[in-house]
């Protein structure tokens, strides 16, 4: 399934990552995150319904999102999402995680977490957008010390 943007102004293609996305993939990572997931991680999530790239001539983008069995009934978390620094402010996240969030309700999924820094408030106000809400603080959740707010979003 493609998603086509005209809001941000280029065809962006959302589809499932392959492994050939790898490396644009882990690129995004580094450039975003002071402590990046090992290029391992992702491999894990090849073929996951939940692991989207959007692409325009590059992939510039990435979300991994699964369901786990939590008390009988799936819940998605949203794992890792980034765009590249470079295509901030374009509305690619915002396709990224409504498509995540589309592909985690066709399995069944009505509630879905997420931790996000306490310091990123770019990412709390789009992921509030999105139906999220502050559910708890974790401590000293991240390597440097920072606290995650744990976000979750219920659609019953």
């Amino acid at each position: 399934m493609t998603t086509t943007a005209d809001d941000v102004g280029q065809a962006v293609e959302i589809r499932e990552a392959t492994r050939t996305d790898l490396l644009s993939i882990f690129r995004i990572e580094r450039q975003s995150f002071p402590q990046p997931w090992p290029y391992q991680a992702f491999e894990f999530f090849v073929g996951e319904p939940g692991f989207l790239v959007a692409e325009t001539d590059d992939i510039v983008g990435y979300v991994v999102a699964d369901a786990v069995a939590n008390h009988g009934r799936p819940i998605g978390h949203i794992k890792d999402f980034a765009v590249s620094p470079a295509h901030r402010g374009e509305g690619i996240g915002s396709l990224l995680l409504e498509r995540a969030l589309f592909v985690l309700a066709t399995h069944g999924v009505r509630s879905v977490k997420l931790e996000v820094r306490d310091s990123n408030a770019g990412a709390q106000a789009l992921y509030k957008r999105f139906g999220f809400a502050p559910h708890h603080r974790v401590p000293g959740y991240y390597e440097d010390g920072e606290d995650a707010l744990i976000f979750l979003k219920t659609d019953e």
